[in-house]
């Protein structure tokens, strides 16, 4: 297992560049399978998470062919009795992103064997959105109970309402891939509406799908019989561009993000502005200067200020840790809702540990009240949980007193590529040992 050692304490300068959408990725390449023509896809993010889905497309018969940050895929040759193998359950179970491939194979192929997914333990994570819709849809589930694994099968999908139970990003996805080539026309109310899902909406588009109301949360998508090859680029990673930002105010000397795709960030650089970080919008760049102080705002009502996440617009949970690592050093006090995930908070108590004065309320809830700079958070030996607390820590790492190291860092390399060196082209000290 790899850690992180840091050197705390040293600014950053320069400029860095985000990498391809992580969470766009894992969606458009799984609607590859849903046609037996050649797709391209830009700006594919070098990160553990998407080379593992991309390795078990191989497995499965998609032939890849990369040049740079460019792949393209072709599954016009499927190897269904993989489809069925103990093999590809257990590599699907350790990879959450492969839920995903239910709906493009049940589309197309008929039929896709389910097993429990993978990924970060941060609370609960139901798939039932998915499986509601695809029954929706015509699906019917069998357990093969000495295998723990469900299959799931429909000799022909029909498209119909349905009405989500909850605005799931994946589970969206999943839906809209499976009734593309459904029978008739699908309307799915309370659909979720992130960039990404606007992304693979014009992708399937492009593929010949029609799809209404991409941006919204009613989508009504008419079903074809055959979809076609097409070329797409995903957008830049947002939570990239967030972690980048809580950087910089944390430990820059003046950091300039570059082409962030702005009308695609939302509310994400008014969040770290309402703790008082001062970020410049520059053409399609964010700079942030240095911020020797910066003061957390109030309500109107000169309430505590409250930051919570919400299903887009409104404000991600995936930077809520990196928010409360950034608001420990600045004047004032926050309240940190996370309503959407029970387990995501437990991380501060390695920012305790380091100093910090966090008041965890509950699984959901943390009162954070910064230190305005006047002390700086110690060192420490941590552990990282899961992708987002772990570039949290990191962040908290470099700002930090002395030496820090993070083990269990393979959770960071499943969302950040080549972190390290890129942080050390803007002065930071950092190494992977």
């Amino acid at each position: 297992m790899a850690s992180f050692k840091i050197e705390g304490g040293h600014l950053l300068s320069g400029e860095i560049r985000p990498q391809g959408a992580k969470n766009e990725a894992l969606q458009v390449i799984c609607a590859t399978l849903l046609t037996s023509e050649a797709v391209t896809i830009h700006n594919i993010p070098n990160i553990r998470d998407v080379n593992n889905l991309i390795q078990l497309l191989k497995d499965i018969g998609v032939k890849v062919t990369k040049d740079g940050n460019s792949y393209t895929f072709q599954a016009d040759t499927l190897n269904m009795a993989f489809l069925q193998s103990d093999e590809f359950v257990e590599k699907c179970a350790q990879l959450r992103g492969s839920v995903m491939m239910i709906g493009p194979l049940l589309a197309r192929m008929g039929k896709a064997v389910i097993a429990k997914p993978g990924g970060d333990k941060i609370g609960r994570r139901r798939l039932d959105t998915h499986f509601l819709g695809f029954q929706k849809l015509g699906a019917k589930f069998r357990q093969i109970e000495n295998r723990n694994v469900y299959e799931i099968g429909a000799k022909q999908l029909k498209g119909t309402y349905m009405l989500l139970d909850e605005a799931s990003v994946t589970g969206t996805a999943n839906i809209v891939m499976a009734a593309t080539m459904a029978e008739g026309t699908t309307t799915i109310y309370n659909a979720a509406c992130e960039p990404y899902i606007q992304q693979l909406c014009h992708m399937l588009c492009q593929m010949g799908c029609k799809i209404n109301g991409i941006g919204s949360n009613l989508l009504t998508i008419e079903g074809v019989k055959v979809l076609h090859g097409a070329e797409h680029k995903l957008l830049p990673d947002m939570i990239e561009v967030g972690s980048f930002i809580g950087m910089a105010a944390m430990c820059g000397d003046g950091v300039r993000i570059k082409d962030c795709s702005l009308k695609d960030l939302g509310i994400i650089p008014d969040a770290f502005r309402r703790l008082g970080v001062k970020v410049d919008e520059e053409g399609d760049d964010l700079y942030i200067p240095r911020q020797k102080h910066y003061v957390v705002d109030s309500f109107m009502d000169g309430t505590i200020m409250t930051l919570a996440d919400a299903p887009w617009p409104g404000l991600t949970p995936d930077l809520l840790s990196v928010l409360i690592v950034v608001a420990t050093q600045a004047r004032g006090s926050v309240l940190f809702h996370q309503k959407m995930f029970e387990s995501r908070l437990f991380f501060v108590d390695r920012l305790i540990d380091m100093g910090a004065q966090i008041i965890l309320c509950d699984p959901h809830r943390a009162v954070v009240v910064g230190h305005d700079r006047q002390r700086q958070l110690r060192g420490s030996r941590m552990s990282s949980p899961d992708i987002r607390a772990g570039i949290a820590l990191l962040i908290a790492a470099m700002s930090a007193e002395g030496t820090s190291l993070i083990s269990n860092i393979e959770q960071i390399d499943r969302g950040y590529e080549d972190i390290e060196h890129r942080l050390k082209a803007l002065g930071a000290k950092i190494e992977r040992i």
